[in-house]
């Protein structure tokens, strides 16, 4: 038997990026930028929310951005479930890189690009924020939604495609160079970790179980959104 299920069920956290915007057609870094879904992002977050109602969520989370809670809001209709809103799961601020294509940041800021998308995690996108304050961020709003979530619980956390790579990485324990291993989301899909036995600290840890899942594989269209 392993050795987890002798302690019976475990908490999961199901990690949802929100559907699709404008922007993220357009391939333009929203950051922390309000763009609210597209007529597609609406009806990816009502498909997706069917599918994810089957795992019967304990609660649901999410950033306080409009997409996100546009999004939040389908698991909600057809689960019955609040939703708690928490800003530190807000996409990455990217200061004056917000609203600009890559390309456009490629001519705007060449060498600060390289290094964030080489995946250095001290670099601050546009001057404004690091992947590390991003996880940081990140993992202390997931620990404050799991307070009231039951030992054999499923929170659902509703973010964005830059917060929840760093997110996943940092609650996994991945050294930083290896931060860039893990792909990004595509919109309205998911990914989920599983909860082990805890650290002799008393800890919770981590394996991933699901990445990037929801239908088939789709291109991630502009990640940090």
């Amino acid at each position: 038997m392993h050795p987890d299920a002798a302690r019976g069920a475990l908490r999961r956290i199901v990690f949802w990026r929100h559907g699709r915007t404008d922007w993220n057609a357009a391939g333009r870094f929203q950051g922390q930028t309000d763009i609210p879904l597209n007529e597609e992002g609406h009806r990816q977050a009502h498909q997706a929310a069917r599918r994810l109602a089957s795992l019967s969520p304990s609660a649901i989370v999410s950033s306080d951005l409009d997409r996100t809670r546009a999004t939040a809001d389908a698991l909600a209709a057809v689960t019955d479930l609040p939703v708690a809103v928490d800003s530190g799961l807000r996409e990455t601020n990217a200061g004056a890189w917000q609203g600009h294509t890559f390309d456009a940041i490629r001519g705007m800021d060449p060498e600060a690009l390289r290094r964030w998308e080489d995946g250095d995690v001290h670099t601050a996108a546009g001057g404004a924020e690091t992947r590390l304050d991003v996880a940081a961020r990140v993992h202390r709003a997931v620990d404050r939604a799991l307070a009231a979530v039951p030992a054999d619980g499923t929170l659902v956390v509703v973010s964005h495609g830059g917060a929840i790579r760093v997110g996943l990485a940092h609650l996994l324990g991945l050294p930083h160079d290896l931060w860039g291993a893990l792909a990004g989301l595509s919109n309205c899909s998911w990914s989920i970790l599983e909860e082990r036995r805890p650290h002799r600290d008393g800890g919770p840890r981590w394996r991933l179980g699901e990445h990037n899942a929801g239908t088939l594989p789709v291109p991630v269209t502009v990640e940090e959104g």
